[in-house]
């Protein structure tokens, strides 16, 4: 398969492409500097792409390719591939579903607890010095706060069992009720966020999910609430969240993610009620191990005619 020629979209991770190197010849992107010239030259050369969660296959590169017969997603979410594309030009597609899903539950809690207990302001209190002149301020427990769920999927249903062994009454919103779970369900966004103390972002990142996260849902969940976001940054209306947050009309936040990667709201640097976190839900060696792991098992199944791992196209 050494002749197959893949596109990798932009840097990932080192294992990734040490083991695409041994098996397929491989185009860095990122190193091209001249694209245009690069694709036609190559363009005939190339059958796989590999993107994540920063880059993928949008339209341009998808009509750049003719002879492309598989994109593979060093990741969970889809939002950087046209699917539609895809599925008009028989192109198959696949992700990194299930292996990532207990990092980025672990990491959702610990997001929670590092909002609400202040873990990186006391961090930086004990540093400082601080603590020789007076003990930390109090700050607020999450043992039995109601969180609420937007997104009840792999990932948000591994957040609801951590969230309920803390004795948190769990609700969630999803496009439709899930038939075979326990959990309060609300009909709509607003309605969770006036039912719930912490709100987590954990769906997928559709048109109809870009700023679902809006003013007015920040305005119902409070000066006393808190937004997790470890879905993805335009979920949020984000100088709504910042406004929010700096003028008390939101009790804290803690973010993975954000619209604009890698440039964040620099009014959030001084904000000691928000925990900031440079998109490292799935960001243990374990888990990009296994991930990369399955974007190479899928382009070879594809690639050998064999069934798909992960298969979404």
């Amino acid at each position: 398969m050494d002749s197959i020629g893949v596109l990798m979209a932009c840097p990932m991770f080192t294992y990734l492409e040490e083991e695409l190197e041994k098996r397929f010849n491989l185009f860095r992107f990122w190193k091209v500097a001249d694209r245009a010239e690069f694709l036609k030259e190559n363009c005939n050369s190339i059958r796989a792409v590999v993107g994540n969660a920063s880059a993928g296959a949008d339209s341009d590169l998808i009509n750049a390719l003719p002879k492309l017969e598989i994109v593979s997603s060093f990741s969970v979410g889809l939002d950087k591939i046209d699917l539609g594309k895809c599925r008009e030009k028989g192109i198959r597609v696949t992700n990194t579903p299930d292996v990532l899903t207990d990092d980025v539950a672990d990491l959702a809690i610990a997001l929670i607890l590092a909002v609400l207990r202040r873990i990186c302001e006391s961090d930086r209190y004990v540093r400082s010095g601080l603590w020789k002149k007076g003990d930390f301020k109090l700050t607020t427990k999450f043992s039995g706060k109601s969180v609420g769920i937007l997104g009840l999927g792999r990932i948000g249903m591994a957040i609801a069992t951590r969230a309920e062994a803390f004795g948190c009454p769990i609700s969630y919103y999803s496009r439709k009720e899930k038939p075979d779970t326990k959990y309060k369900y609300y009909p709509s966004v607003l309605e969770l966020a006036a039912n719930s103390q912490i709100l987590v972002v954990a769906c997928p990142l559709t048109e109809e999910t870009r700023h679902i996260i809006n003013r007015e849902v920040i305005d119902t969940l409070g000066p006393k609430g808190v937004i997790i976001n470890i879905g993805r940054g335009p979920h949020v209306d984000e100088p709504e969240l910042v406004s929010a947050l700096v003028e008390g009309r939101l009790g804290g936040a803690g973010l993975d993610v954000y619209e604009h990667e890698p440039h964040v709201p620099e009014e959030l640097f001084k904000l000691d009620n928000v925990v900031l976190l440079p998109h490292v839900g799935s960001g243990t060696w374990e888990t990009r191990t296994a991930m990369a792991d399955l974007v190479v098992g899928n382009l070879e199944a594809h690639f050998l005619n064999k069934p798909l791992l992960t298969p979404v196209v």
